[in-house]
């Protein structure tokens, strides 16, 4: 398949308009060839990821998160920003990254979450990235953070009285502090993100609205192998793998 036609599947799956404005989706890095048959797919390309697609034969890098938020004025691999881009380029290995406009998408990052927890009639809000919708039945705090814990692997904080019910639920995969007062104005009883301030957490206090914290990672990571059968769906003659080596920086103790 030429290169083309994956970045052009991309652009239906998470068309680059629902970005938001401080995003760098699309195509980083140009393969040095135009056929392309492996990819790799990963949440973020780090040395380590760079690495395992040099060994695995990768022609593309398929992350979650950019590479380049801010321009760079060197390249170098002694660089932590630069040195798996470093290692790409040496490699003619290509880069191709889907950020907030996989957020924001249909099936993308919080619609899995929605479908994961079982959040129905949920609707977009916080610039139609986040989701906020209502479970099948209501439950405690501490039952909906212990579903949380299961579900994704986590360890989690809870910000809330344990014992509160809550049905209104907003997601919001990632860095979700920004969507607390956003949430809790859409009726939500309870924000599950990945990462909050803990002057969020005081605000989600001050508005009557509890919160479950799970990881960046671990709200992010659960949309890449739907993203991968989708892929498959639709891009024929190509292999998809699943990095081994892509994880949270955070070890669970």
């Amino acid at each position: 398949m030429k290169i083309q036609e994956l970045t052009a599947t991309m652009e239906r799956i998470a068309p680059r308009a629902l970005a938001l404005e401080f995003d760098n989706p699309g195509l980083l890095i140009e393969p040095d060839h135009t056929e392309i048959s492996r990819v790799l797919v990963a949440l973020d390309c780090t040395k380590a990821v760079a690495e395992e697609a040099v060994e695995w034969g990768a022609d593309l890098v398929l992350t979650h998160h950019p590479l380049f938020f801010h321009p760079v004025k060197h390249m170098t691999f002694s660089d932590p920003a630069t040195v798996a881009a470093c290692i790409l380029l040496r490699h003619g290995i290509g880069l191709y990254a889907a950020h907030t406009n996989l957020d924001a998408a249909h099936g993308g990052v919080n619609d899995t979450l929605c479908s994961l927890f079982g959040i129905r009639e949920a609707i977009p809000f916080d610039e139609g990235v986040g989701r906020v919708g209502t479970l099948k039945e209501p439950e405690t705090l501490l039952s909906f953070a212990n579903r949380a814990k299961s579900v994704l692997g986590a360890r989690v904080a809870v910000a809330g009285d344990a014992e509160r019910i809550v049905q209104r639920v907003a997601v919001m995969g990632g860095s979700g502090g920004d969507s607390v007062v956003l949430a809790a104005a859409q009726g939500a009883d309870v924000l599950l993100t990945g990462e909050v301030k803990h002057s969020d957490a005081i605000d989600a206090q001050s508005l009557g609205m509890s919160l479950v914290v799970a990881g960046h990672y671990e709200t992010e990571v659960v949309v890449l192998e739907p993203l991968i059968k989708r892929l498959q769906n639709d891009c024929f003659g190509v292999q998809y793998q699943l990095s081994r080596v892509d994880g949270s920086p955070f070890v669970r103790l």
